[in-house]
């Protein structure tokens, strides 16, 4: 009699102890519904993304050297009275002040003619991403590029205006006529366009190219040709601005004529054409 009651109170104590430990078990085993232990060290169920690799170009060349001589004469021609040492600093050009020389560099040129003054600015920029797991370098470059080109008022390539109510798809160009009503008569096929004669163009004006986008310079390009305000004594300057990007570097040609009397206005195709062939030298020059 006394082993039974001995076994009877132990076997209740050791059913308890038994159902403590799988208990523990148990929640040592508890998932979050995916075979995963939530008190395990849980790692990313996909693969992260690799960084992107750093652009192509890790430093920039010295804009001051970057034209040469040659295209410098072409746009910044000297005046006779200088003497080769002024000639040799005009050319040389004046460097901007910079904080990183592997990140923001540039150069001016000033020029005094007996035609009028010259302006000539070159600056490089190579953009960094410092999260290159989110964007590359020449994506970041690109959304800077992206950024002026809208500051500039220039329309991103590939990206046309939403057609007006009148020429929207499905509506007629011209409102229809309501029945019954008569038509307007045709207007005589001999009748001359307009009454009055329209004036002769100024030979002196010059047909203006305008801003626009760019093709086959650098991986995307812009250019922006201002006029400034006519006035009664002040001549009109004409700045044209070419930025184009290549890689990871942005670069900013900035070209400056300012005639002398306030008559002349400067070549819109002249100025365009001498900027434009400095651009085209400066990106060859990057794709060595």
């Amino acid at each position: 009699m006394e082993r039974k009651a001995v076994r009877r109170r132990v076997l209740p104590g050791i059913a308890m102890i038994t159902a403590l430990a799988a208990g523990v078990t148990g929640l040592a085993g508890c998932t979050d519904g995916n075979g995963i232990g939530i008190t395990s060290d849980q790692k990313g169920g996909g693969s992260t993304a690799a960084p992107a690799q750093p652009g192509k170009y890790r430093s920039l060349p010295q804009p001051c050297k970057a034209a040469d001589t040659k295209r410098l004469k072409a746009m910044l021609p000297a005046s006779d009275s200088l003497t080769t040492q002024q000639r040799e600093q005009l050319y040389a050009g004046t460097a901007e002040p910079s904080f990183d020389g592997d990140r923001h560099v540039g150069c001016r040129w000033n020029a005094q003619a007996p035609e009028g003054t010259l302006l000539l600015s070159v600056t490089f920029e190579r953009v960094v991403s410092y999260d290159r797991a989110a964007a590359s370098d020449d994506d970041k470059a690109h959304t800077v590029f992206v950024r002026r080109l809208t500051d500039a008022h220039l329309p991103f390539p590939g990206i046309t205006s939403s057609p007006s109510p009148s020429t929207a798809p499905g509506a007629s160009a011209t409102p229809a006529q309501p029945s019954g009503s008569p038509s307007a008569p045709p207007a005589p096929a001999s009748a001359p366009p307009s009454a009055s004669p329209s004036a002769p163009a100024s030979p002196s004006t010059a047909p203006e190219l305008g801003s626009r986008v760019l093709e086959g310079l650098g991986s995307e390009a812009y250019l922006d040709d201002k006029l400034s305000p006519a006035g009664a004594s002040a001549a009109q300057s004409r700045t044209v601005r070419i930025v184009f990007r290549t890689s990871n570097v942005l670069v900013t040609i900035e070209y400056c004529v300012q005639p002398s009397g306030p008559a002349a206005i400067p070549s819109s195709a002249e100025t365009q054409d001498k900027t434009r062939q400095l651009a085209q030298a400066l990106a060859e020059r990057f794709s060595e």
